[in-house]
C-alpha cells in the first residue's frame, strides 16, 4: 500500500488526504496547529464560500495570476463536484448574490467537520501541533517528511499544502515556501492579496466606517488606468477597504513592489454621465438657492462626505450658492467623478485573505500538482502562486488542487 504523506490540513490538504485514501493510499496528515481547517473556518466571513455556481470558463475569468493552470484540475473536479461532495457529507448548500455558494447553516464550522468525519472514515491518521521541518529525499525522490522534533515520516508521496502566508494565526505562515526552496523551487514574489490598501491622504479617517454602494473605482498605475470596478467600498481610518477594494489589491501590491506610483480615481456617481450630473446640480442648487455650498450638497452627498468632496474641488464650503460661478459647478462636477486617493501601501500580508505569488506554475504539472523537479512531490493550495477575486474561487481552486494531487500520488510510480 503506498504511503502518501500530506502537510497541512487545510482545504486543498484535507481533499487531496480524503482523494488519496478514497484511491487505497495509506494515508497521513499532519498539521501545525491544534485542529484541522483553521483558516477555511473564517472563509467567507465565518460561513465558508466552498464554491462559486458559475461555469468553469468564468471561474476561471476570475483568476487574476495563472488561471490556465487550473483547466485541467477544474475539467477533473470542477464546482459541481465541490458542491456535490459537502451534500454528501451532509451539510445542504445554498447559492447566494454573484453565485457565491455557502452552507445553508452559514457556519464554516459544518464544512470542516464533514471533511474531517470523512478524514476519520477513511482511517487517515491525523497528527496535530506536528510542524514539518523539511522533506527528505533519497537518490532525489521524496522518501519522508522530518518535523521540528526531529520525527520522522516515511512515504514515498509528500503533498505540501501548507497555505500562504496570510493569516499566520492560522497557520499559514509561509513555511511552504522555504521548503519549496530547498528543494529547488522558484517562489514568484509573495505579496498580499485581497487587502485593504493605506491611503496619503488622511481624510478617510475622518469618514470612517462610511460605505459607498454603486461607485466606481479605478486603480491608476503611473498615470495609466489598470483596473476599473463598479460596486461597494468602505473608508477606514487607514485608508479604504471593501469589495472592489480587495479586488484591486493584487494589482495595486504588485505595482506597489515595483516601486511604482499607485492612485485609486472614485466616481462617486458612475450612473451620470458629466453632463447629466451637472445639470443635477445645477437643479439642486436652484432648490437650495439660499443656503450656502456646504448645505446644498445633501441630496447628492453623504454629510460627512460633503466638506471632502468641495475641499477636491477646492471650493469654499460658506460661499452662498448664488455666488457659485459656472467653472465652480464644473469644478464640483469632476470632484465627483474623479475624487482620487494616493495608494501608499497594502495593509501587512497577515490581513490579507489570499497570498498572491508562491511556488511557480512552470515547475509543476498542472494535470498531477507533481513537481517536475522532484519526484514524489506534489503541491496544493494557496501554496502554488495561482488566486482569484472574492467569490469562492479560491476554495474551488484548493479543492481542484486537491483531487489532483491525491489521485496522482497513489497513481504514479
Amino acid at each position: 500500500m503506498k504511503r502518501v504523506l500530506v502537510v497541512g490540513a487545510g482545504p486543498a490538504g484535507m481533499m487531496a488526504a480524503i482523494t488519496a485514501a478514497e484511491n487505497g493510499a495509506s494515508v497521513t496528515l499532519l498539521e501545525k496547529m491544534k485542529r484541522p481547517g483553521r483558516k477555511m473556518m473564517i472563509t467567507g466571513k465565518g460561513r465558508c464560500n466552498v464554491t462559486n455556481a458559475a461555469d468553469v470558463p468564468e471561474i476561471i475569468r476570475q483568476f487574476k495570476g495563472n488561471g490556465a493552470f487550473l483547466h485541467s484540475a477544474f475539467a477533473a473536479f470542477d464546482n459541481q463536484d465541490v458542491m456535490r461532495f459537502f451534500e454528501d457529507q451532509g451539510v445542504p448548500l445554498k447559492v447566494e448574490r454573484g453565485g457565491r455558494v455557502f452552507p445553508q447553516s452559514d457556519h464554516a464550522l459544518d464544512c470542516v467537520d464533514a471533511m474531517v468525519r470523512r478524514l476519520h472514515e477513511l482511517g487517515v491518521t491525523i497528527e496535530t501541533e506536528t510542524s514539518v521541518r523539511e522533506v527528505l529525499l533519497s537518490d532525489n525522490h521524496v522518501a519522508g517528511v522530518r518535523t521540528e522534533t526531529g520525527a520522522v515520516y516515511r512515504g514515498e508521496a509528500v503533498i505540501l499544502a501548507m497555505g500562504g502566508a496570510s493569516y499566520p494565526g492560522t497557520g499559514s505562515s509561509g513555511d511552504g515556501y522555504a521548503m519549496a526552496r530547498k528543494l529547488g523551487h522558484t517562489v514568484t514574489p509573495i505579496l498580499p492579496s485581497l487587502v485593504p490598501l493605506e491611503t496619503e491622504e488622511t481624510w478617510p479617517k475622518d469618514v470612517q466606517g462610511l460605505s459607498l454602494r454603486n461607485v466606481r473605482c479605478k486603480l491608476l498605475v503611473d498615470g495609466e488606468e489598470r483596473q476599473n470596478l463598479f460596486g461597494e467600498m468602505m473608508f477606514t481610518h487607514f485608508g479604504v477597504t471593501g469589495p472592489i477594494i480587495l479586488s484591486l489589491s493584487r494589482e495595486a501590491a504588485r505595482a506597489l513592489y515595483e516601486k511604482k506610483f499607485v492612485e485609486l480615481e472614485i466616481d462617486l456617481k458612475p450612473a451620470l454621465t458629466p453632463e447629466k450630473l451637472g445639470a443635477r446640480i445645477l437643479r439642486d442648487f436652484e432648490k437650495y438657492q439660499r443656503k450656502e455650498l456646504k448645505n446644498a450638497l445633501v441630496d447628492l452627498l453623504p454629510g460627512r462626505l460633503i466638506p471632502i468632496v468641495i475641499d477636491a474641488a477646492y471650493l469654499d464650503e460658506e460661499k452662498p450658492i448664488h455666488q457659485v460661478t459656472a467653472e465652480e459647478r464644473q469644478r464640483l462636477v469632476d470632484a465627483l467623478k474623479h475624487l482620487v486617493l494616493a495608494i501608499t501601501k497594502t495593509r501587512p500580508i497577515a490581513e490579507a485573505i489570499v497570498t498572491a505569488g508562491g511556488v511557480s506554475v512552470k515547475e509543476i504539472d498542472p494535470r498531477t500538482m507533481e513537481s517536475k523537479l522532484v519526484p514524489g512531490l506534489y503541491f496544493a493550495g494557496e501554496l502554488v502562486d495561482v488566486d482569484a477575486f472574492t467569490g469562492g474561487y479560491n476554495l474551488q481552486a484548493a479543492f481542484s488542487m486537491g483531487v489532483a494531487a491525491g489521485s496522482y500520488s497513489v497513481w504514479n510510480d
